[in-house]
């Protein structure tokens, strides 16, 4: 069983002794600590939280401590309920807010859950905001010396249904999606949803863009997933069939709190979650010619398709909040991460599965092309995904050291790990935020060539 403290936010598994798991003890002391930081940087006489959360069996528990706690300290909370993340995310400067909440462990099994924390702008925390608030709930005797609201002080509670809507308003508004084409199409599309919240989000979206052709599995928002909640190749069979069976045009895929997204072909090959952000930005540089940011471990792709329409591309370390700012800082019209996940500066700097699904009907639709054939346009590559179960004796960081002396006759990075870039191919190393392992990504033009180069350095490892 495990807790992870992070500058994100709290991330662990339920039940358990407090410390070691995400007990109610550990979720009221990180409230609380969000609380503070959060009273401090407000300077408002009452601020305003949002939470939101998936569709977790710990997500009601969850988010009544954390409720309770930020009105025990005189904050008030406004409850969306299940909600997706970029829903969450909108939903802070939509109402007005000065943080918000996400209840939800991302794609990680149903055991786990986590608190992700947002600023004014709805946006994850930077590192030292997220440093200034691990550093407070560590802190036991400052902790014992916070003072809660009294009783005519203490936070209101109130509710509020209607995100969801303005969330798919905004996204409809957008001048690069285009729902009469994609009505005309008259599609069928089968989804996954993992019984978690895009489940409520995506037939609602669905059904706006003008899709009433709906294959649904997974869509009951009870928090018991069919399979690992993971968007990979490997867990999506059902769909895969789906698509097959019902002739279907396409199948899309998201994670339980619906930030990332997987497309699924018309003869039930996968698209590529990688290939999610580089087709929504190939159709979206057509129409806003601009610069594009992914990570570190995100594929070449990417960079070719910008570089080809006469933009930059730039790479970040691993993380949202580190593509935002990159994005920022250099502009640019689309970025976001490798996993499926897209951010469109143009609705808001964070990863939004639902975006990206009508940025990609739009580019489906117009392009005329089965969707296989669509993805049949784009370079080829081929990234091996690996990791490293952590144990205490490991030493990461004397491993990553001597990976970047063994290859130092080739481009290395430290912005984030180890990055070796090699002149056909790439292996990226580093410590996973959210999960106790080293990930060991790699990327080749064949599936051969990058599962070689990542057991290569996975021996390497070994032999260290």
């Amino acid at each position: 069983m495990t807790l992870i403290k992070s500058i994100s936010g709290i991330r662990g598994t339920i039940g358990g002794k407090p410390g070691d798991n995400l007990t109610p003890l550990d979720v009221v002391k990180f409230a609380t600590s969000y609380g503070v930081w959060l009273k401090r940087r407000a300077q408002a006489n009452k601020p305003k939280v949002i939470i939101g959360r998936d569709a977790r069996i710990s997500g009601p528990m969850v988010k009544q401590l954390i409720g309770s706690t930020l009105m025990g300290l005189g904050i008030d909370v406004v409850d969306i309920d299940l909600a997706t993340t970029p829903t969450t995310e909108m939903a802070v400067t939509n109402l007005k807010a000065n943080g918000g909440i996400i209840i939800t462990a991302s794609h990680n099994p149903k055991q786990w859950n986590a608190l992700k924390l947002l600023n004014e702008k709805g946006e994850f925390l930077n590192g030292e905001d997220g440093e200034m608030i691990l550093g407070i709930a560590e802190n036991e005797s400052l902790l014992n010396e916070i003072t809660y609201a009294d009783v005519d002080e203490l936070g209101k509670l109130s509710t509020d249904t209607d995100q969801l809507e303005k969330h798919i308003d905004e996204i409809l508004a957008l001048p690069y999606v285009d729902v009469r084409s994609i009505k005309e199409a008259k599609l069928t599309i089968a989804i996954d949803c993992v019984n978690s919240v895009g489940g409520i989000a995506i037939p609602a979206l669905l059904k706006r863009l003008g899709v009433n052709d709906i294959i649904e599995l997974f869509t009951e928002p009870n928090g018991y997933f069919p399979h690992n909640p993971e968007p990979l190749p490997e867990n999506l069979g059902a769909i895969s069939e789906a698509v097959l069976k019902s002739s279907a045009h396409l199948g899309f895929v998201v994670d339980p709190d619906v930030d990332r997204l997987a497309i699924v072909n018309e003869d039930g090959s996968m698209f590529g979650e990688e290939y999610t952000l580089v087709a929504v930005a190939d159709y979206l540089l057509k129409y806003k010619p601009g610069n594009t940011v992914s990570n570190l471990s995100s594929s070449r792709a990417l960079r070719d398709v910008t570089l080809a329409t006469g933009n930059n591309y730039y790479a970040s370390a691993v993380g949202e909040v580190n593509v935002v700012e990159m994005m920022k800082s250099q502009n640019a019209s689309i970025g976001g991460e490798g996993n499926g996940g897209i951010i469109l500066p143009d609705l808001h700097y964070g990863r939004d599965a639902l975006v990206g699904i009508a940025l990609f009907l739009t580019h489906y639709v117009k392009s005329g092309l089965k969707c296989s054939e669509l993805r049949a346009t784009y370079p080829e590559y081929f990234i091996s995904k690996n990791k490293i179960e952590l144990s205490p004796e490991l030493d990461v960081d004397l491993i990553l050291e001597n990976v970047k002396t063994k290859y130092s006759e080739e481009k290395v990075s430290t912005v984030d790990g180890v990055k070796i870039d090699f002149p056909d191919c790439w292996v990226h190393l580093r410590k996973s935020n959210t999960e106790p392992i080293i990930r060991i990504y790699s990327e080749a033009k064949s599936m051969a060539e990058a599962n070689g180069i990542a057991r290569q350095i996975i021996n390497d490892i070994e032999q260290m």
